[in-house]
């Protein structure tokens, strides 16, 4: 990012583990084979047997798959993530996705489902969210 972005002075913002980036709507959680491999471990399964279960196959590419009853993270236990330590880089780096960093307009949208989202929470800077883009 070379040019200053309207964010340049950071945002605000604390995960408070709510759930709410992973709930309510149809979407996908792409995965890499290393975060297969990682999560498979995490949870005692064989990598073929974790694919089974919890993988499906859109457009070529890897997601984990959703409740079909209301399209919440399958991983999602009681509103907490149940593989946090090994969640996805997707998971990971909400909510600094280019989607919600586009503008401010963007990102009060994104505040509007995230409660990490406030003006009370501490200032992450511009240089820590830029790696994140980068990474």
């Amino acid at each position: 990012m070379t040019d200053s972005p309207w964010f340049n002075k950071g945002l605000r913002f604390s995960c408070t583990e709510c759930g709410a980036c992973c709930t309510g709507s149809p979407g996908y959680v792409w995965v890499t084979e290393e975060e297969i491999q990682k999560i498979a471990e995490y949870l005692g399964l064989n990598v073929v047997d974790f694919q089974r279960k919890y993988i499906r196959l859109i457009y070529g590419r890897k997601a984990l798959v959703e409740m079909k009853s209301n399209f919440d993270c399958v991983f999602l236990k009681e509103k907490r993530c149940s593989i946090y330590s090994v969640r996805p880089k997707q998971c990971r780096t909400f909510p600094w996705w280019q989607q919600n960093l586009s503008s401010e307009q963007a990102w009060k949208e994104a505040a509007k489902f995230c409660e990490g989202i406030k003006e009370e929470a501490p200032l992450i800077p511009y240089e820590d969210i830029a790696k994140v883009l980068e990474s």
